[in-house]
């Protein structure tokens, strides 16, 4: 008799492992996710995380997690029923599967949106992530980092919640553990933490974070080498000072190498660090330019033909913005070479938008700058994006900033011509502004400028009186003769026309068919001879 209760207790076990495993494996597929919900499989899987068997009780914590993985609504299901207590409930005397399943429970549910990783927060679930990430097995602490970067990533009020709980100082002691993925994990969520704003990543400096993830770049692992380097440009962008505690440990020259590595995601990273480090002063980019790094830059733009490009575009850019002798230093490196033909092989919005832009930051410093701009062809295919209807508003905002730029500075006749009869009529006056400083003072430019039709279309642009278009026309006009501009004026071919309708001859003369050719002859002499014919 007690064989057959044991046995049917036995089954009950069986029965119950069998079903939370089942809805384990159908969790994994988007496409049971209505089935599941429908059942109300939540409600099923709530009592088996209190079960007596901690197998049971595992599966069940990692089938919740799971579900509240795939969307939204199934993380605010898990929430409305109050299982994050349950689930907690006397954590730390779990084993570490259960430790590792709850804290992947937690982090999918912070994972939709700062409001339900702030309930997670507020419901002991920080508080039960801090103790896992010092935790003495290393499955549990990743499973704890992990859980701490999906809480801070959403805004700086969530990280510095992070931050008061301790975490940091754990994080980096987590860095230096010998696991690999600890070591991934850890570099990601100082990352999510020291991104939002100066104070945190100033936390995360404090707590000597910066060697360590220094010392990550020389592990051969890539995830390892992109975690550390996203962390260091998360530092490093928000202040001069933060960037030059990064540069004051001798990072450039291993960042600029990491440019080449065959990982594209590596190169991308370590010019998004480049870039954040360039961008704040003058000093910074010399120092990235003294080691090498507008070659390296110039390389990566070359060698890649995805987004890898996109940060190095946008860190020449910045160094061309500190000085005229920079912008130079690119000019000489081919730099402006490889961006126009970034323009013409190019498709993506977002990548043309910064290319523009660094354009503009290369061309707006001299005359000099302008003119190599302008004889690479640069300026109609800024024309040619304004004028596409494919164009995004923000690439045609940028191209006209951009032409504006260098319209202000370039005295090159030849590009200015070109601008002149295709330009549109925002950046004209830019165009005419120029020519008012080259003609009263170059007279072969003035020749060129009637012999190319320039000076009549000038006499067509339609200009408020007062205006500064106005004014700059007529410093133009006031360059050649009044009848050259006469002649070229709005109807003036029109009266010459007129002029000759209404014109009465003085003398007719007429022959007879008899006339001898002596008499025609005397007649033209006596015309040819007559003062007054």
């Amino acid at each position: 008799m007690s064989h057959s209760i044991f046995q049917v207790f036995d089954q009950y076990q069986k029965a119950r492992l069998l079903f939370v495993q089942s809805v384990t494996d159908f969790s994994s597929k988007s496409s049971n996710i209505d089935c599941l919900e429908a059942a109300d499989v939540i409600s099923l899987l709530c009592p088996l995380l209190a079960d007596i068997v901690p197998s049971i009780q595992h599966m069940a914590a990692i089938a919740l997690g799971k579900l509240a993985n795939h969307n939204m609504k199934l993380a605010q299901a898990i929430l409305k029923r109050n299982i994050l207590s349950q689930l907690l409930k006397n954590i730390d005397k779990q084993n570490k599967f259960y430790k590792k399943a709850a804290l992947f429970v937690l982090r999918a549910i912070a994972r939709h949106s700062s409001e339900l990783a702030l309930t997670v927060a507020h419901n002991n679930g920080l508080q039960t992530i801090i103790e896992c990430l010092e935790d003495f097995d290393p499955g549990v602490k990743e499973a704890a980092a992990w859980a701490l970067g999906y809480i801070a990533k959403h805004n700086e009020n969530l990280a510095q919640l992070v931050v008061d709980a301790g975490a940091v100082s754990l994080l980096v002691l987590c860095l230096q553990e010998p696991e690999l993925y600890i070591k991934q994990i850890s570099a990601s969520a100082i990352n999510d933490i020291s991104k939002h704003n100066t104070e945190l990543a100033q936390v995360v400096v404090d707590a000597s974070a910066i060697p360590i993830l220094i010392k990550m770049l020389n592990n051969p692992d890539a995830k390892a080498k992109r975690q550390a380097l996203l962390a260091l440009s998360s530092i490093a962008k928000h202040s001069t000072d933060l960037a030059e505690t990064v540069v004051e440990t001798e990072i450039l020259p291993n960042v600029l190498m990491h440019m080449a590595h065959p990982d594209e995601n590596v190169g991308r990273i370590a010019a998004i660090l480049t870039r954040e480090i360039c961008k704040h002063t003058l000093e910074l980019a010399q120092l990235i330019v003294n080691f090498g790094g507008i070659a390296a830059l110039i390389e990566l733009i070359n060698t890649s033909q995805s987004t890898a490009r996109l940060p190095a575009i946008m860190a020449l850019g910045y160094i061309a913005s500190h000085s005229d002798q920079l912008a130079v230093a690119i000019i000489e490196s081919k730099g402006i070479v490889h961006l126009a033909a970034v323009l013409q092989e190019c498709t993506e919005d977002h990548i043309l938008t910064v290319t523009v832009w660094t354009i503009g930051q290369i061309g707006k410093h001299t005359p000099e700058h302008a003119k190599t701009v302008a004889v690479t062809n640069i300026l109609s295919q800024l024309l040619k994006l304004c004028s596409n209807p494919r164009s995004s508003e923000d690439l045609k905002t940028k191209c006209n900033t951009t032409l504006k730029q260098i319209m202000q500075k370039c005295m090159y006749v030849e590009a200015l011509e070109l601008m002149l009869h295709n330009v549109p009529p925002n950046i004209l006056k830019y165009v005419l502004g120029q020519f008012s400083k080259i003609l009263p003072n170059d007279a072969q430019a003035r020749r060129l400028f009637v012999t190319s039709g320039s000076l009549k279309k000038v006499q067509e642009i339609q200009a408020e009186p007062g205006t500064i278009l106005s004014e700059y026309i007529t410093i133009i006009n006031c360059c050649f003769p009044e009848e050259i501009i006469r002649y070229y004026s709005s109807g003036y071919p029109d009266s010459l026309l007129e002029a000759v309708e209404q014109y009465q001859p003085k003398c007719i003369f007429l022959f007879d068919r008899g006339s001898s050719s002596n008499a025609m002859d005397s007649s033209l002499s006596a015309l040819f001879n007559n003062d007054e014919g």
